[in-house]
């Protein structure tokens, strides 16, 4: 008898949950990286080593890009950061990863989240490809969920 195949799921379909705003077609989510940083720690009474601790958590930035439409929520977003309104403009975000039937596999979830970064599309007339826009995304925590 055959065991049940898990096969991976693929990175080309997602959606995004973003507090309060509605953006439809992300062409690429950057999940960032997550790190502790080891700090040498020597016992008084061990003179020959040091021994490693965790110290503090550090996160990358969520990268999210789309091809440019009418759409201004991010860049709004990212203006009212610039004006110094940050403490009201922390949003929840969420990743969610899809199998090809549609169904909720994987999710990321980000805390107190705000566009530390806006980056315009570049543009060339000798190209015919889509004007893309972006935004790095700064956050409090990350967690992985299911």
């Amino acid at each position: 008898m055959a065991a049940d195949r898990n096969d991976p799921y693929g990175n080309y379909r997602f959606r995004l949950e973003i507090d309060g705003i509605i953006q439809a077609g992300f062409s690429e989510v950057t999940i960032p990286d997550s790190s502790c940083e080891a700090v040498d720690v020597r016992s008084g009474t061990d003179p020959l080593y040091f021994r490693k601790r965790a110290g503090l958590t550090k996160y990358g930035n969520l990268v999210l890009k789309w091809g440019i439409t009418d759409s201004m929520e991010l860049y709004e977003w990212r203006r009212k950061i610039e004006q110094g309104l940050i403490k009201d403009n922390r949003k929840n975000i969420a990743v969610i990863l899809l199998d090809d039937d549609g169904s909720d596999k994987a999710r990321w979830e980000f805390s107190s989240a705000w566009p530390s970064k806006y980056d315009a599309p570049d543009m060339n007339a000798k190209g015919s490809e889509v004007a893309v826009e972006s935004v790095e995304i700064a956050f409090e925590t990350m967690e992985r969920k299911a």
